[in-house]
């Protein structure tokens, strides 16, 4: 199936077109950036670390719709790019690992996300809030670094 994909004509397209490949790369790159940037920032307020000032949910309202593009941005982008050596990737123990990565760092940023109106209204800002971000954040940062390990391993990246 991954071959298939591979072999596509567009998946091809994308493979030997270098200004291409590389539209999709830097889109892929500031996408990522853009939102784990916003999601780092968020994380960071409910740490008590970033924007003490604002009110949590109006701080986390002004991001999300950052984060939601950015989110569907480099999820079509890193489809693409995976598209373009799906049979290798697919069948690589390290993109496997960063997939249950970033499918983790997903499921923690929604749970924060879900719970921010809860977590305003309190007095205090809940030791469950804050090891949610914690998480959410280690898991970030380990889905960006076995990224980087992928694309130096694959020469991709």
């Amino acid at each position: 199936m991954w071959e298939a994909l591979q072999h596509t004509g567009w998946a091809t397209t994308l493979a030997t077109t270098r200004w291409l490949y590389a539209l999709v790369s830097v889109a892929h790159y500031f996408t990522i950036f853009l939102f784990v940037g916003t999601i780092l920032l968020v994380n960071l307020r409910i740490l008590g670390l970033a924007a003490r000032n604002q009110p949590l949910l109006s701080f986390v309202e002004q991001l999300q719709p950052w984060t939601l593009i950015g989110l569907g941005i480099a999820l079509v982008s890193g489809f693409l790019l995976f598209a373009t050596e799906a049979g290798d990737f697919a069948a690589a123990t390290p993109f496997r690992f960063k997939i249950l990565i970033i499918s983790l760092a997903i499921i923690f940023s929604v749970a924060v996300q879900r719970n921010v109106s809860n977590w305003d209204r309190a007095p205090a800002i809940p030791v469950k809030a804050k090891l949610l971000a914690l998480i959410s954040m280690v898991l970030w940062l380990g889905a960006i670094l076995v990224g980087i390990e992928i694309a130096a391993l694959t020469g991709f990246g």
